[in-house]
């Protein structure tokens, strides 16, 4: 029964992300950018006003606030293992896709963080609160597809961002620690309760609690695995060039089967890689606009170039990093299995490559679980009112024990076929409004340096 159900479940997560959607997600990307005249080129603009203050006033968090939370919320598994899957199924080619699904990902994430501070709102207790549910509901006038999205992300919440993330941390940290010389063991059950501890330190203080965590947090996480990888690729850097060619030519010739490897054509490097790009950068899943919308910002144009670069950071620097370490290492021809490769990859370097790996995980883990915890919270509270906000708070902490000792095979399925499903009105509305996206970048876009001067009307 319970292999029949996962079959099921695997036939599901297949359907879900099928062409149709990678085609509507890609594609959307692809044309945000074409409409927007490559807002790409407001990347440099882009991570100097991240790093700025802005003197309005309405909202809950600064501009780096959001960003770090957002980020925090999407540098997880998926920079790691998702990489890892990808290569493992789609061969070399998909670490060029998931890099361009980056690349073009950053008119998207532009697109749905302008909309959700547009159309953000002021609840009675003077929260700034915002997403693609407000933007369904106050742009678009389609509340019930809002509560469709707001309901799909609460859920899928305790998937991509909670039970899966704690089950890997678990698991690795078990797996290493256990087979290690130097580390003592790690039972699952105590990594469960130090993790779920240190979730609920945080989250029950709230959005401002979450965005001071992830402020100091998520530029520690990515600057220490930047180093690692760097240092992994140095130790192979006899081997980059042919790594990068092979990554090129594998993504529009496939690559046959080598060795352990089975083989994949162009459309499998294609589709795994936009897939894993998605579950990795998370532009147009709609997530991380509900961040955006709370950040302290003079106009929608700020802090949707601040959101933007989320892309840049988690797909275009991370993911590749992860990439090039994974197929310089040669040990995706050997295993299929994401984890095992993922920990021969990093292996290269010994005592430092696990160190780092571990280290890197259980930062990049804990910051999406704190993440999405926010995420899932305003999409429950958007369903079901404030009363939600408490009980939410203490099912997120149990779960994320829960799902440090459990078998979630089924979880992760589940996790998968939300995400798609979540993305799909998201996109509706980037589609449907992206004449308000241009006419707001062309109105307050200002300057030659791309950075926005002036707030017409303010």
């Amino acid at each position: 029964m319970g292999e029949n159900f996962q079959a099921f479940l695997n036939s599901v997560v297949d359907f879900v992300w099928g062409w149709p959607l990678v085609i509507l997600l890609f594609g959307t990307h692809v044309f945000l950018t074409i409409r927007l005249g490559f807002i790409q080129r407001f990347i440099i603009p882009a991570i100097k006003i991240s790093f700025g203050k802005d003197s309005a006033s309405k909202g809950d968090v600064s501009h780096f606030g959001a960003l770090t939370t957002a980020l925090a919320a999407t540098i997880g598994t998926g920079n790691i293992f998702g990489v890892a899957g990808a290569v493992a199924i789609g061969g070399p080619g998909a670490v060029l896709w998931m890099w361009l699904t980056g690349v073009f990902g950053f008119a998207t994430k532009y697109g749905e963080a302008l909309l959700s501070v547009k159309f953000r709102t002021t609840t009675p207790d003077g929260r700034v609160v915002g997403g693609p549910m407000y933007v369904l509901e106050r742009g678009m006038n389609m509340k019930w597809l809002g509560m469709v999205f707001a309901f799909l992300t609460a859920i899928a919440a305790f998937g991509i961002g909670n039970m899966t993330q704690s089950n890997t941390i678990s698991g690795m940290v078990a797996s290493i620690t256990t087979n290690s010389e130097v580390f003592p063991a790690i039972p699952a059950w105590l990594t469960g309760v130090l993790l779920a501890g240190a979730t609920a330190a945080v989250i029950l203080g709230g959005i401002k609690s979450i965005a001071q965590v992830c402020t100091f947090l998520v530029p520690f996480m990515a600057i220490a695995y930047v180093a690692g990888c760097l240092v992994i690729l140095a130790m192979n850097a006899a081997e980059i060039p042919g790594t990068i060619s092979l990554i090129v030519s594998s993504a529009f010739n496939g690559h046959a089967a080598t060795g352990g490897f089975v083989g994949a054509g162009i459309a499998k490097a294609m589709q795994m890689g936009i897939a894993r790009g998605l579950f990795s950068n998370e532009a147009g899943l709609g997530s991380a606009p509900i961040v955006a919308a709370a950040a302290r910002t003079t106009n929608p144009v700020r802090q949707a170039l601040v959101s933007a670069t989320g892309t840049f950071w988690d797909t275009v620097v991370i993911c590749a990093l992860t990439g090039l370490v994974i197929v310089s290492s040669g040990e995706w021809l050997n295993t299929g299995d994401r984890v095992v490769l993922s920990e021969l990859a990093f292996g290269q370097l010994p005592v430092w490559g696990p160190l780092i790996l571990t280290v890197g995980l259980f930062t990049f883990v804990f910051s999406t679980i704190l993440g999405w915890s926010y995420f899932g919270e305003r999409a429950a509270e958007y369903l079901l009112g404030p009363k939600v906000i408490v009980p939410y708070r203490f099912l997120w902490v149990a779960a994320v024990f829960i799902g440090s000792v459990a078998t979630l095979d089924a979880v992760w399925a589940f996790a998968d076929i939300f995400n798609g499903l979540m993305a799909i009105p998201n996109l509706i509305s980037l589609i449907a409004l992206s004449g308000i996206i241009a006419a707001e970048s062309r109105k307050y876009l200002s300057g030659r340096d791309g950075i926005t001067l002036s707030t017409p009307g303010e």
